[in-house]
């Protein structure tokens, strides 16, 4: 896709969601996805020259657009994994490997956030956040999984 839309962070609202400054007039569509990238690219130099061969941009998160308006959409994080938090099998080795192994396992759902210490949809200062107002967005595809 040669025309990716680009837009901004425009606020972040919490922990799994953000305001982007683009919308159905820069033809955003409900589902479409956009990372969210670091200002700061990363320069690539020659070695042995010190010349600077080009600049990396770097995603820092990707969200899914969940709603759009004229000139703005909510975005949010999607990716989950399930991780157990119960027991894990039949390990012999310490008394408290033993007790745990005799608990069956128990599986929660994590959703990823935009902060390191998550707790999902709790409001979120931006200084908590790696993600701030004013970081790029850019359309992008998402891969299958």
């Amino acid at each position: 896709m040669s025309n990716k839309i680009r837009g901004k962070v425009a606020r972040i609202l919490n922990s799994r969601e953000v305001a982007i400054t683009v919308g159905s007039e820069h033809g955003v569509k409900e589902g479409m996805y956009f990372d969210v990238m670091d200002l700061n690219g990363e320069d690539i130099t020659d070695p042995d020259t010190g010349e600077v061969l080009g600049s990396i941009e770097r995603p820092k998160v990707r969200v899914k657009v969940t709603q759009v308006q004229e000139k703005l959409s909510i975005a949010s994080t999607y990716k989950k994994e399930k991780v157990n938090v119960g027991g894990f099998g039949h390990t012999w080795g310490d008394l408290g490997t033993v007790s745990k192994s005799l608990m069956p396992p128990k599986y929660i759902v994590k959703h990823e956030t935009l902060k390191t210490d998550e707790k999902t949809w709790e409001d979120l200062d931006e200084d908590e956040s790696y993600v701030k107002t004013g970081d790029p967005v850019l359309q992008t595809i998402e891969p299958s999984e």
